[in-house]
């Protein structure tokens, strides 16, 4: 984990290095001046007025001059020391994100995401201070902690020691306090991210709260998932705490180490006072260092449990992956087969739930239209799922005039399948954008043929900014039908040999319906289609009809014969028409 960590100063190398040379010159600085002091008054300012005053001005200008050195290191260690933080986050942010975009399905079946965003926003800032700070306060603290030993040691050996035994006992209890500390810190970083899911679940489905008048069913949700951040929070500082008042009492006895043993030694003559005054002055030094260090530990666990979080997400593998060398799909006429197919969604732990689909054989003529109905729960979105391999079979095949989906690349696959599903989801952008989304290089005129065919162009047209305009945030600008008819659209644009469709139309009142069928018996012409609808009426015409229960083919035929055997499909279509006819 800390070579990965360290590839990320990769690219930022001239910085690093700069940054360290500016480090150290301010700690030389911070070493050096003390010295400068006791080397005046035991030298110059013992030499007169005149001496003293000769010498001030050329004093003035090499400290000015120090210190105006001081100044340009300590700024390029406080601004370039963060851009190279800041860039390090970016890059691990690029990476986090390209690990969610390559993962399966079943990773945001089983992930939250407000957890997710928690990794790529709050993890990353603290892992970018620690990638900062931490080489900064160590280099310092070294030149500084080492210079300060060696001068104290030549000011005066047996009270360095007494520093030495002290030290020791510090640096074991840093190690000690910081194990303990470590699961308090993990712990801390799962409950923000728990607030984040939280928060992002209510504001997602802040519409439903509403029209329940739920707001302080979501109030006591966010306050139960607030506390228990507050209690590990509280846990958090507890420890900080105990592990600050311990370094302070230790500090304090090396203080009054000093002070009590420099005085034994002034007494039996073993030191001058002005040798215990620099004494003092060097103990700052020597113990500012560590306490900064020591200061740094809250940041640097969470970096340690932000980092192990994003190497989580890192080392995750995706459950499907194209197999090696796997060339693209080619679909020439459109062939689907399910043979013999079973399926079961996994837990988050990795096993299987109830099996889902359970051995379903079925085959698609090219260019034929199938309408999949029956029961919630009995398998048709699942079916269609598997076909662009967003979930993989757990037994048997599926093929496309002949080529098994898992032996293909999943992007020519999913490039040859158009999905348009019941949930419609449209991007923050314009409407153009939208429809285009598949083919970001589609020319204008190709969007407003696509809005044409889905029935939605004279709508768009009639708006101030036309295809210009605004969806917002998932689309809420628009009305439902007129969502659908936008993600309609984006199939029409992409054009491709096989079409799925999830209650494509469940949102369309009845002119639109009627309108976009016809577009969708156009688009469907000579492609292979599959159609999935509860309201019976709009598949009558589809090529044949396939009753799904329990993950199977539980009949099929067209309409009329569907009708005619008077199985599952006619008692869903009677109960349909019977219901129709009390609502008119």
């Amino acid at each position: 984990m800390f070579q990965r960590f360290l590839a990320y100063y990769r690219g930022q190398l001239h910085l690093f290095v700069i940054d360290t040379i500016a480090a150290i010159t301010v700690a030389g600085i911070d070493l050096a001046f003390p010295q400068i002091l006791r080397s005046l008054t035991g030298g110059l300012f013992t030499q007169g007025p005149d001496a003293i005053m000769g010498a001030l001005a050329y004093l003035a200008v090499g400290l000015v001059g120090m210190y105006a050195l001081r100044f340009a290191c300590r700024y390029f260690v406080i601004f370039w020391g963060h851009v190279m933080g800041a860039r390090m986050e970016s890059r691990m942010r690029e990476d986090l994100f390209d690990a969610y975009e390559r993962m399966s399905f079943s990773f945001f079946d089983h992930n939250k995401s407000g957890d997710l965003m928690s990794r790529l926003v709050s993890d990353l800032f603290d892992i970018s201070e620690a990638a900062h700070h931490g080489p900064e306060f160590v280099l310092i603290g070294i030149v500084e902690v080492t210079g300060s030993f060696i001068i104290l040691s030549t000011i005066n050996a047996p009270l360095t020691g007494v520093l030495v035994v002290i030290l020791c006992l510090l640096v074991a209890y840093n190690v000690y306090a910081n194990l303990r500390m470590r699961e308090v810190y993990t712990e801390n970083r799962v409950r923000i991210s728990g607030v984040n899911s939280r928060l992002e679940d209510s504001l997602a489905g802040v519409r439903v709260v509403k029209s329940f008048a739920a707001e302080d069913v979501e109030r006591g949700k966010f306050r139960r998932a607030n506390t228990a951040y507050l209690d590990s929070k509280t846990r958090m500082y507890r420890a900080m705490g105990r592990y600050q008042a311990a370094i302070a009492v230790m500090m304090g006895a090396l203080n009054t180490a000093v002070v009590i043993f420099g005085g034994w030694l002034i007494a039996q003559g073993q030191m001058q006072a002005i040798d215990l005054a620099t004494y003092a002055l060097y103990i700052s030094l020597f113990t500012a260092p560590i306490t900064s260090i020591l200061d740094f530990t809250e940041t640097f666990q969470k970096a340690i449990a932000g980092f192990r979080r994003f190497c989580e997400v890192l080392d995750a593998q995706p459950d499907i992956q194209d197999a090696p060398d796997a060339p693209d799909i080619r679909v020439s006429e459109g062939a689907i087969s399910y043979r013999d197919v079973h399926f079961a969604y996994r837990r988050a732990d990795g096993t299987a739930e109830e099996e889902v689909i359970r051995g379903l054989t079925l085959d698609i003529r090219p260019g034929e239209t199938i309408a999949l109905v029956g029961p919630s729960g009995g398998g048709k979105t699942t079916t269609c799922s598997l076909l662009p391999r967003f979930y993989d079979v757990d037994a048997g095949s599926i093929t496309i005039d002949g080529q098994d989906v898992r032996e293909v690349t999943q992007r020519s696959l999913r490039e040859s399948i158009g999905l348009v599903q019941q949930d419609v989801y449209l991007f923050d952008g314009t409407i153009a954008e939208n429809i285009a989304y598949g083919c970001p290089d589609a020319t204008m005129d190709q969007i407003r043929d696509a809005a044409r065919k889905a029935n939605i162009d004279r709508f768009v047209e009639s708006l101030p900014d036309g295809y210009e305009t605004e969806v917002g945030e998932r689309g809420s600008h628009l009305s439902g039908g007129q969502k659908q008819r936008v993600a309609i659209a984006r199939v029409f644009l992409k054009n491709p040999p096989i079409l799925i469709f999830d209650e494509a139309t469940s949102a369309l009142d009845n002119e639109s319906e009627q309108a976009v069928q016809e577009s969708l018996s156009t688009l469907s012409r000579g492609r292979t289609t599959l159609v999935i609808a509860h309201r019976l009426s709009t598949i009558k015409n589809a090529d044949e009809i396939v009753t799904m229960e329990g993950g199977r083919v539980a009949e099929r035929g067209t309409h009329e014969e569907l009708l005619a055997r008077g199985g599952t499909y006619a008692r869903y279509y009677e109960m349909q028409f019977a219901e129709g006819a009390l609502r008119s």
